[in-house]
């Protein structure tokens, strides 16, 4: 399972590549929460998650994820010592223009709004948020026709982390989202787990998945924003 567009990042892009980026300070949150909500700002129906670190500390940087869009452009987010970094790389007759115009502003004000919310909202809007990152890992191992073992546990997880969160159940349309977790989580299930995901199927549980994610973007954003 060989992840190209990662060793296209690490090889090329991240070096040679254009870029624009950004830097926030984490005061008033720590590192993990602000990355949490870098993570679901930057991200969209057009991005896929291809690589994430996490710091073993919520207080500490050290976790990076690098984001990559279907128009060609990546995006790093690392939480350094005392901030947290977002850069954006774009290839020749593009820009990262976005990342200044409208990411930064929507970022630094769903900083703002998270900070003032209750402890219990904080914490459901990041359990939320790992279900986005649990969503876009399974993704990210079926566009890589990976191990059937490892996308059956990160469909597993992303079911049950959404199920323990009263925002996320209580929403319409999560009993439909549940159903459909647990019907692809059936059918790896019964697949070889030392095989790889088959072809055939592929196409059905990307459409389900990004189904899924378009309406758990909107449902994080809507409790973020308000």
């Amino acid at each position: 399972m060989e992840n190209r567009l990662l060793n296209q990042f690490n090889n090329v892009i991240s070096s040679q590549w254009q870029f624009k980026q950004i830097e926030e300070q984490y005061e008033p949150l720590i590192p993990r929460e602000l990355f949490e909500l870098a993570y679901h700002t930057c991200n969209s129906i057009a991005m896929r998650n291809i690589y994430i670190k996490q710091s073993s500390s919520e207080d500490q940087g050290g976790s990076k994820v690098i984001l990559y869009s279907n128009t060609k452009k990546f995006i790093a987010i690392e939480t350094l010592d005392t901030s947290l970094k977002i850069t954006k790389y774009y290839g020749e007759g593009s820009t990262g223009d976005k990342l200044i115009s409208e990411i930064q502003p929507i970022f630094k004000e769903r900083k703002k709004n998270f900070a003032a919310k209750e402890p219990d909202i904080k914490t459901q809007i990041l359990k939320c948020i790992l279900v986005e990152r649990k969503l876009d890992e399974c993704v990210n191992l079926v566009m890589l026709k990976g191990n059937n073992r490892k996308i059956y546990f990160a469909i597993g997880d992303a079911r049950e982390s959404a199920a323990v969160v009263p925002i996320f159940m209580d929403a319409e349309g999560a009993s439909l989202v549940q159903l459909a977790l647990n019907k692809w989580m059936e059918a790896a299930q019964r697949l070889n787990h030392e095989q790889n995901f088959p072809e055939n199927i592929t196409p059905g549980i990307l459409k389900n998945l990004t189904q899924i994610k378009r309406w758990l973007l909107d449902l994080i954003s809507t409790n973020l924003d308000k």
